[in-house]
């Protein structure tokens, strides 16, 4: 994805288009749905875990896939060991984030204004400044279309809306009433990185998150196991209807639901698919997976040193997970553990927000 900025550089009507034309938002495993058979680390469960926080043991797992379901970026599958670690039953809400903007006083990425600096450090040498009136605080917010509408084209629901931030996740007319236990949206990486640290805590690796979302079981397409989305009821906040103008509402929700809202999955982790992508704290390499193929366990892998994507020569990005409110299998069905994909870490949206991890070590929160 491009940077939230890329777009204050084209002149009024081709800004949005511009800005959002290059999004990724489209992934996946197919297996038996058997438990994992996998042995797991001797390692014992640290005692007073920290609250909200559930521990996830040590083990070596597959990571990614090679179905033909999923996207080039996450195959070739491979062996991946991590320790155990805490990680949040939910994602970070409204009311969790208020705290943390109460007790320092710090601003999002959103509520910032850009400067040209920051733009043009992100686009082609020789790109021309914006605009001083463009350089104003805003975000991304998902408006549905009133008709279909082609797929390429991702302009048509998203919207570059001045005022948009986390207190107003629609814009400057809508608010928080009622979503302190909804997850907070458009929080940059850069928003994220800093709440986790202010938590005591960070945010969790890539090879982290998979085995999270996971589980428990090795082999699923999904993190609650081989039902499809829909049959005999909702497992997560997903896009039900014809995307993106008709949404049906069948799980009761058309854009964020509030956290514990469907049930967990096998290691009680609430929304590991669906509802809003989560940041990791990985960077982001679009071939990572392919270098790894052949090689041995991977132990605790970190991540690249840096980012990587051959269609984004110009834009760091870190990694999300997890797929968010809008995805529909007719067009965006990344909401199943093995689903990844890159953006930049100054773009916050309305369909992102993240979770924080935890190592048992008191050197390394």
């Amino acid at each position: 994805m491009r940077s939230r900025y890329s777009n204050l550089l084209i002149p009024a009507a081709m800004a949005v288009a511009a800005f959002v034309a290059t999004f990724v938002l489209v992934a996946a495993w197919r297996g038996d749905g058997s438990p994992d058979e996998t042995p797991r680390h001797a390692e014992a469960v640290p005692a007073d875990g920290p609250p909200g926080m559930v521990w996830i043991p040590g083990s070596e797992f597959t990571m990614g896939t090679d179905s033909d379901l999923g996207w080039p970026d996450e195959s070739p599958a491979h062996r991946v060991r991590v320790d155990g670690f805490w990680i949040d039953e939910t994602e970070v809400t409204n009311d969790q984030f208020g705290e943390f903007v109460d007790a320092t006083g710090y601003v999002t990425t959103a509520e910032r204004a850009p400067t040209a600096e920051e733009i043009l450090a992100q686009l082609p040498p020789g790109t021309p400044p914006p605009p001083d009136e463009v350089l104003v605080p805003g975000a991304l917010v998902f408006t549905p279309t009133t008709s279909p509408v082609p797929l390429d084209d991702f302009t048509a629901w998203w919207k570059w809306t001045p005022g948009a931030d986390w207190r107003h996740p629609e814009g400057p007319d809508s608010d928080l009433t009622g979503r302190g236990d909804h997850p907070v949206v458009h929080v940059s990486w850069d928003d994220a990185a800093a709440y986790a640290k202010w938590a005591g805590k960070r945010l969790p690796t890539e090879a982290e998150w998979e085995i999270a979302a996971r589980g428990g079981l090795e082999n699923q397409p999904y993190a609650w196991g081989d039902t499809k989305p829909g049959e005999g009821g909702w497992q997560a906040n997903l896009w039900q209807g014809t995307f993106p103008h008709h949404n049906t509402k069948s799980d009761g929700f058309v854009r964020t639901a509030p956290v514990r809202s469907f049930e967990p999955n096998g290691y009680g982790l609430y929304d590991m698919a669906g509802n809003v992508w989560e940041w990791c704290g990985d960077w982001y390499d679009r071939n990572l997976y392919r270098r790894r193929a052949g090689g041995e366990v991977i132990d605790n892998p970190q991540g690249p040193e840096q980012s990587s994507d051959p269609t984004q020569p110009y834009q760091p990005q870190r990694v999300q997970r997890g797929g968010s409110f809008l995805c529909n299998d007719s067009y965006c069905s990344r909401y199943r553990p093995s689903a990844r994909h890159g953006c930049s870490p100054d773009t916050g949206m309305s369909h992102v927000g993240f979770r924080c991890a935890k190592s048992p070590k008191t050197t390394n929160p």
